[in-house]
C-alpha cells in the first residue's frame, strides 16, 4: 500500500470507514478482474479517490455494491466493495502511475533494480500494465496518453532543474495527470459542470503527492545521492510548506465549486486527512479550534473531557464499580465464548493488518480478538483542522449551533 492519503480508521465514523473500505476492495478487486492478480500489488490509497469522486456525484446507485468474499486483508471477513465504472477508472490510472513508478525506480538504479536481469523484468511488467490501463482507459473514454506524456515529461525536466527553477515547474506533470483524472470522474457521473472544479483539485492534490514525496524523501535521498525536487531546486522546507498549505486552501475552494449527491467522504478524505497528512510530512501538528487548552491550543488524545467521555453508565447494571460486575455485591460478568483464532489463522490475519498499516491503529487482536490500542491512538479527535466548515462552533468557522461541524455534512462524530 502507498499514498499520502491514509485515514487511520479510528478517525472515521463507522459509516466512512465501512465506506472507505468498501472504495479500497473494489480498487483492488477492479484491478484483478481487469488485469489479472499480479495487478492488485499497485492498489494504493491515492487511487480509490477516484472511484469515492465518482460515487460521491453519483449518489447511490443500484449495482455499485457487491459483497466480496473472505479476504486475510480483511480478518477473512466478507464486506460489501465499491464496482462499476469509477472502480475501473481508479484501477487504470493506478496501473499506469504504477509503471511510472517502477520505470522511474529502474532509470535511478535503486535497489536490486540496479541488477540489468531485474530491471529487464521491471520494464516488462510496466509496459503490460501501461497497455492494460491504456484499454480500460479506452473502454471508458479516458484516454491515458495524458498520462504517460506527463511521466515521460517528468524526466526531462528533472534532468534540466538546478538551483533557482521554481518547484512548480518540476510539480507540473503531476499535477496534469492527476487533474486529467479527476475531471473524467465528472464524465462518468454525467455531471460535466464539475469537471472543471475537479481538475483544479486534481491539479493541486498532484502538487501536495509529489511535494510530500519530496519532503519524506529529502534525508534518504541525501544520504544516497539520489535525485530530490527540495534539494535540487533549493527550495526550503519552509517554502515547501507554504506551497502545501496554498495547495490545501485551494482543494478545499474547488471541492465548493463542485457538487455532490453525497460528498461526505470526499470531504473527509481531501479536506482532513489531507490536512493529517501535510501535518505528518512536515513533523508538525495544527489544530484551528481551542478545546480544552489555554490560547486555543488543542490536546490530543484519546479521551477528551465532554459528554462521550468514557466512563459507567448510570443506572447500568453491567458498569464496572458497586453493584456491577466485579464489584462488591454485583453479579459475575459473563464468561465470553472461546472465539481464539487457531495459530494459522492467526498468522494470515496478522500479516493482512500488517500488509494494510492496521496495526498501527486500533485494531482487534489476531489471536485473542481483543481489542487492541494502536500506536497513532493519541492524535486527538476527527475535528482537527476543521477551518473549512462554514457553520462550526469552535471549529474556524462560523457562530454555529450545537457541537463541532455541526452542519457542515463533513462527517464528524464527536462530542467536541
Amino acid at each position: 500500500m502507498f499514498g499520502i492519503v491514509r485515514p487511520c480508521t479510528h478517525r472515521l465514523t463507522e459509516g466512512l470507514k465501512v465506506e472507505w473500505m468498501a472504495h479500497l476492495c473494489g480498487l483492488c478487486l477492479a484491478l484483478r478482474a481487469d488485469h489479472g492478480q499480479f495487478a492488485r500489488v499497485v492498489t494504493n490509497y491515492d487511487g480509490l479517490i477516484v472511484s469515492v469522486l465518482t460515487e460521491a456525484q453519483t449518489g447511490p446507485v443500484e449495482g455499485l455494491r457487491r459483497t466480496a468474499g473472505p479476504c486475510p486483508l480483511r480478518g477473512m471477513r466478507t464486506a460489501p466493495v465499491a464496482q462499476g465504472e469509477g472502480a475501473r477508472l481508479a484501477a487504470a490510472v493506478s496501473l499506469v502511475l504504477a509503471s511510472a513508478k517502477v520505470r522511474d525506480h529502474v532509470a535511478d538504479r535503486d535497489g536490486l533494480l540496479a541488477r540489468r536481469p531485474v530491471a529487464a523484468a521491471a520494464r516488462r511488467v510496466a509496459r503490460s500494465w501501461d497497455r492494460a490501463g491504456a484499454r480500460t482507459g479506452r473502454e471508458l473514454g479516458f484516454d491515458t496518453a495524458v498520462l504517460v506524456d506527463a511521466v515521460d515529461r517528468q524526466t526531462g525536466i528533472e534532468t534540466l532543474a538546478g538551483l533557482g527553477t521554481p518547484l512548480l515547474v518540476v510539480t507540473e506533470p503531476t499535477e496534469t495527470a492527476t487533474a486529467a483524472a479527476f475531471a473524467h470522474t465528472a464524465v462518468l457521473a454525467g455531471r460535466p459542470g464539475n469537471a472543471a472544479p475537479l481538475a483544479e483539485a486534481g491539479r493541486l492534490f498532484g502538487r501536495l503527492a509529489h511535494l510530500l514525496d519530496a519532503v519524506e524523501d529529502r534525508e534518504a535521498d541525501a544520504a544516497v545521492g539520489a535525485w530530490n525536487p527540495l534539494t535540487a531546486t533549493g527550495t526550503s522546507l519552509d517554502e515547501a510548506r507554504r506551497l502545501a498549505d496554498d495547495a490545501l486552501h485551494g482543494i478545499r475552494l474547488a471541492l465548493r465549486d463542485a457538487e455532490f449527491v453525497n460528498g461526505r467522504l470526499v470531504h473527509v478524505l481531501l479536506a482532513h486527512e489531507l490536512r493529517v497528512a501535510v501535518d505528518r510530512a512536515f513533523g508538525t501538528t495544527s489544530c484551528s479550534h481551542g478545546a480544552g487548552a489555554p490560547g486555543g491550543a488543542h490536546q490530543p488524545g484519546p479521551y477528551q473531557p465532554g459528554p462521550y467521555a468514557p466512563g459507567p453508565v448510570p443506572g447500568n447494571p453491567y458498569a464496572p464499580g458497586p453493584g456491577g460486575p466485579g464489584g462488591p455485591g454485583g453479579p459475575m460478568p459473563p464468561e465470553p465464548p472461546n472465539r481464539r483464532r487457531g495459530l494459522i489463522a492467526g498468522c494470515a490475519v496478522w500479516m493482512g493488518l500488517a500488509c494494510t498499516c492496521q496495526l498501527c491503529c486500533g485494531h482487534e487482536d489476531p489471536w485473542s480478538r481483543e481489542r487492541r490500542e494502536g500506536l497513532c491512538s493519541d492524535v486527538g479527535n476527527c475535528c482537527d483542522c476543521c477551518d473549512c466548515c462554514s457553520n462550526c462552533n469552535g471549529c474556524g468557522g462560523g457562530e454555529g449551533d450545537g457541537g463541532c461541524c455541526d452542519g457542515c455534512d463533513c462527517g464528524c462524530d464527536c462530542g467536541c
